[in-house]
């Protein structure tokens, strides 16, 4: 008789040493670049994780309750279709729309594993903890990761649902998006979904408002990468010497996220033992995040070798697509 299998196991792929590095090699490069920028991965320490909470349920930030709303009445119909035992959960943060999806597909009987995979080690555990006490029957397998680089770890299942959710894949470039689809695609099985959300292009004052709410806790958020970056590299970024901007670029459909500096200044990184220069007024990219149309969003995952079966749209704000691998 084989032993029982625990219901939670945290399986970490990304070890602090490892994100330190990473954090070295983007600064080294973001930092020299014109203009200079930074990932927004470093967003999300204990810290970044609480904020963006936060973020998500201010009034002038419309994505997550629309594609919440967007859920609650189709959740049922995206598992009856998918037709999985596993759910794969990329970046997957607080996992508080996962229950609507995990509900859905525990009524069809078939639920056996939920896997949540996220870079903040303690965002990942507390949201896992929850979903275990909540699922006593179901697996419970959580990765400390990065979708970038461990989709080969996701565990294996007989039908699995990928949910990429929140747009989350807006804050990728077009290049960086093709190689991610491309790279999942390969990953998944023949009966494996993907279910992807995104958010539609829209009045672009609706768009900066939701990046640059008036109480400033985006703001927050922002200068909370470089937080990361005095903490993890040994940098001396005054954040007070910076100010939030968020900005719609209309030719790539994206909003911007910015930290321009507020006066000429001099920030030294002592784990590179680099100075970096700020002239007043000069800014550092911290986000992307692209809007997309439902044509073109279908045209992607198409040329990256999916086949979307079904889409469920909140007209005008927020696209949720269910596809499969074309072989």
């Amino acid at each position: 008789m084989s032993a029982p299998v625990p219901q939670l196991t945290i399986e970490v792929l990304l070890t602090p040493e490892d994100r330190r590095q990473a954090l070295l090699d983007d600064a080294r490069r973001g930092l020299a670049d014109h203009p200079k920028s930074i990932s927004p991965v470093w967003f999300y320490d204990e810290r970044g994780s609480e904020l963006f909470e936060q973020i998500t349920r201010l009034p002038e930030y419309y994505p997550t309750r629309t594609e919440r709303r967007l859920l609650e009445r189709y959740a049922d119909d995206i598992a009856r279709r998918a037709d999985s035992d596993t759910l794969v959960e990329l970046g997957s943060g607080s996992s508080e729309k996962t229950i609507l999806l995990l509900d859905a597909m525990a009524a069809t009987g078939k639920l056996a594993q939920y896997c949540p995979l996220d870079v903040s080690e303690e965002a990942l555990i507390a949201a896992a903890e929850g979903v275990a006490a909540a699922y006593p029957g179901v697996r419970i397998h959580a990765l400390v990761g990065d979708f970038h680089r461990h989709l080969a770890n996701m565990p294996e299942g007989e039908r699995r649902t990928i949910a990429f959710l929140g747009s989350t894949i807006g804050n990728l470039d077009p290049a960086e998006r093709r190689r991610f689809l491309v790279d999942l695609d390969r990953a998944l099985g023949p009966q494996d979904h993907l279910l992807l959300g995104v958010d539609l292009v829209k009045d672009p004052s609706r768009l900066v408002a939701a990046y640059d709410d008036a109480s400033g806790v985006t703001a927050a958020f922002n200068k909370n990468a470089l937080v990361g970056l005095n903490n993890g590299l040994g940098a001396n970024f005054r954040l007070e010497l910076f100010q939030h901007v968020a900005k719609w670029d209309e030719r790539n459909r994206w909003i911007e996220m910015r930290l321009r500096a507020l006066s000429e200044h001099t920030v030294r990184i002592a784990a590179l033992d680099l100075e970096i220069h700020f002239e007043r007024g000069e800014e550092l990219r911290t986000e992307i995040s692209s809007k997309f149309t439902a044509d073109g969003v279908v045209a992607e995952l198409t040329d990256a070798g999916f086949i979307v079966e079904k889409t469920w749209e909140d007209p005008g704000e927020f696209l949720l697509l269910l596809a499969r691998p074309r072989s």
